[in-house]
């Protein structure tokens, strides 16, 4: 423990001494004396409320701290949050989020509370990247199992995107542009280098009562070449260094609402659509001789072309005193893939294949929650109920496996309801108890359990107690590969069960302000993690090798957190620091791994501030991960009888830090902003617990980020 302080220790006192240049200007004026509107939250909630009065711990990402970023889709606004690691995958192209140590499986996406689709269902493994910033109000995280308030998949926690759905004003436009460059890598050109982000909001108030809004974002990403040398590359010994360590992605994203709000009832419609398309330039190339002493090198190269719809409506009303809230969506996510052969030297094709589906989800889903029975200040009811028919298809050859010529088609249906009772005791003592009853035509009914306890201990401090419950069911992948040849027998199992999930944890917040106005708020917060049944690929026979999925393995996770936000006028200052253990039993059916708790850090640091005259704003961010060890199998390739053993492996640390600095012209009209990301040029960092493979940069690397880059972005607002 004390090695791992001491490196944070080192890497945090060069990144305060930049930021202590935030402080030394703080204007005395308060500029809180303005209008200010409190800040409200959704998630785990019976009604829109107060934060302050939330019973859940909710983290909250507001749309002037997305802005302040300079970030462009959710992946890279959750990777400044403690605890929360995105995880690219190389050969998808996805990035899903990493919660207490578990990976997107575990986590619940929603976007304005509803279960996103995903390629293999919806609500988990949810690609972040494909979400874009340019139309979010707010994002809201709660750390936890939820299973209760969101059913299945919400073992680590949930997070829930809030988009905007109308504007103050009569007219909005808000146009920008973003230059970024990828690495050291840029130009303008089509097939050249960067990034390059443009966004247009829209909104029309057509009257007091209705109001419609849409917006269109394109982010044309060209890739990272990394180690490799881009499509243009070719050798004669064929060096496998051709195309990019991040495939090249161009991503266009438009949303488009229609709401309505008169007295007690309020209701809107959503529609987003995405169209993403991925290069695969293929790193190895083929001599083609073409007659007469002639020849040229081709590429078996891949487009991967992603449509995706989302079609939401919500209705929020009163029957008599009964408050309703009703979401009902339809949503499909279709995958594509087309081959071609591309002629590398003379840079033309000369064949392509038809296009061909291999990931296909279709979702119907609808929640309702009922609640304000009793029309009491002291005790209020939730009756709920959620149902989803997903629908899924995968082909054949899919990125995860090779079904050995058997498109997999299946659907699953899942309904549920869900009760409880939110008990206000007295002024310093509320209580909330909850159940869940989840139906299944796939797998056996599952029940879910939550309490949770906010104590006000005095007018500026409280406390909360919160555990819950909530369930895993197995992907497609677990549940249906089959890869049977002369080298593979990898088998699903569909007889796999739901993992369970249980967290306990507790909360402590207390805020103050000093006699020169400056505002403190503390926290600190510990929780407990234990999921049970585990899935996980097993050797069930050694020789021959067998591979199959079973419910054999345990895991255990324990967070300490601390955080700190210091406001004073234009001044913002948060900074956080965890320390998380993971106790994680593997199971090869022949040996079993030490239970272990190993222990690794986190520090975040955010630090904004505006200069009170010319309105120049400098923003900071910065987050230390420490280096994780954990257990993995390490087998015997020259004895396939041989068991193996399991050996302590690590991920290694690292440091993220961006910096951005913003200057608004002509009364807020025209803003520039300029700044770097990724300052400390982190590429890929050790990992010896998962061997390198087509996900990773290389062996015992794991590929995380694309290294520094410089960015300038032009807001313009109508």
């Amino acid at each position: 423990m004390s090695k791992i302080f001491v490196s944070m220790k080192k890497k945090v006192l060069s990144v305060l001494s930049l930021s202590t240049v935030l402080w030394v200007n703080a204007q005395e004026k308060d500029t809180l004396s303005q209008k200010k509107i409190e800040e409200v939250v959704v998630t785990g909630q019976y009604m829109q409320q107060s934060i302050n009065k939330s019973i859940y711990k909710v983290e909250v990402i507001d749309a002037q701290q997305i802005k302040n970023m300079a970030v462009t889709n959710v992946a890279e606004v959750l990777n400044q949050n403690l605890n929360i690691l995105i995880e690219p995958n190389k050969g998808s192209g996805n990035s899903s989020a990493n919660i207490m140590g578990l990976s997107g499986e575990y986590t619940k996406i929603l976007i304005d509370n509803i279960p996103v689709v995903s390629d293999e269902g919806m609500g988990n493994l949810v690609d972040l990247t494909k979400i874009n910033v340019n139309n979010i109000e707010r994002i809201e995280v709660v750390k936890g199992s939820m299973g209760v308030e969101y059913g299945n998949n919400a073992v680590a926690g949930v997070i829930n995107i809030i988009t905007k759905k109308n504007y103050g004003k009569k007219f909005t436009a808000l146009a920008s542009v973003q230059e970024e460059t990828v690495g050291k890598d840029y130009d303008w050109f089509k097939k050249g280098n960067g990034r390059h982000i443009q966004s247009l909001n829209l909104g029309y108030k057509i009257n007091d009562n209705w109001s419609v809004a849409a917006d269109i974002n394109h982010n044309d990403f060209q890739g990272y070449k990394g180690v490799l040398n881009g499509y243009k590359y070719f050798s004669e010994n064929n060096d496998g260094l051709r195309g990019y360590d991040w495939q090249p992605k161009d991503q266009i994203t438009t949303n488009g609402t229609i709401r309505y709000s008169k007295n007690n009832t309020s209701f809107y419609y959503k529609l987003n659509f995405l169209s993403e398309k991925i290069n695969y330039y293929n790193p190895l190339v083929n001599e083609l001789y073409l007659g007469a002493g002639n020849r040229t090198y081709t590429s078996d190269d891949i487009d991967y072309n992603t449509k995706r719809w989302i079609h939401q409506f919500n209705i929020q009303t009163k029957l008599g005193r009964i408050n309703y809230n009703g979401d009902f969506s339809y949503q499909s996510q279709e995958r594509k893939s087309q081959k071609y052969t591309y002629d590398v030297p003379n840079r033309q094709e000369l064949s392509r294949d038809p296009e061909v589906t291999f990931y296909k989800s279709d979702v119907l889903y609808s929640r309702g929650m009922f609640s304000n029975f009793l029309d009491s200040e002291k005790i209020n009811f939730q009756v709920g109920y959620e149902l989803d028919r997903t629908k899924g298809f995968a082909d054949a050859t899919t990125f995860e496996s090779n079904n050995n010529g058997k498109n997999i088609q299946r659907s699953i249906f899942n309904y549920a309801n869900f009760v409880s009772a939110e008990w206000k005791i007295n002024d310093w003592v509320s209580l909330r108890p909850g159940v869940r009853l989840a139906l299944s035509d796939q797998f056996d009914s599952q029940y879910n359990y939550s309490a949770t306890v906010r104590l006000k201990t005095t007018e500026k401090s409280d406390i909360r107690a919160v555990f819950g419950s909530a369930n895993r069911f197995p992907t497609y992948d677990e549940l249906y590969t089959f890869v049977v040849d002369n080298n593979h027998d990898i088998r699903g199992n569909e007889n796999l069960k739901p993992e369970t999930g249980y967290s306990a944890a507790l909360f402590w917040d207390y805020s103050t302000t000093n006699s020169s106005d400056w505002k403190f708020n503390y926290s600190l917060s510990g929780m407990y993690l234990d999921v049970k049944n585990r899935i996980e690929d097993v050797i069930i026979n050694n020789s021959p090798l067998q591979i199959t999925f079973l419910n054999v393995d345990n895991y255990k996770s324990i967070l300490f957190g601390g955080g700190l936000n210091i406001r004073k006028g234009d001044l913002t200052f948060n900074a956080g620091v965890s320390v998380m253990g993971i106790s994680q039993v593997l199971n090869t059916g022949n040996i079993t791994s030490p239970d272990d708790f190993n222990y690794y850090a986190e520090a975040n640091l955010a630090a904004n501030y505006t200069l009170p005259y010319t309105k120049t704003l400098f923003a900071l961010y910065y987050k230390y991960t420490g280096t994780q060890k954990r257990y993995t199998h390490q087998g015997n390739a020259q004895d396939p009888t041989d068991p193996g053993q399991y050996v302590l492996g690590e991920i290694g640390d690292f440091n993220m830090m961006n910096f951005t600095v913003s200057q608004p012209f002509f009364k807020n009209h025209f803003e520039i902003s300029a700044g770097i990301k990724n300052i400390f040029d982190v590429t890929n960092v050790r990992n010896t617990i998962q061997s390198g493979d087509g996900h990773n940069a290389a062996a015992n690397q794991q590929n995380l980020f694309y290294g520094r880059s410089y960015f300038a972005r032009l807001n313009y607002n109508f």
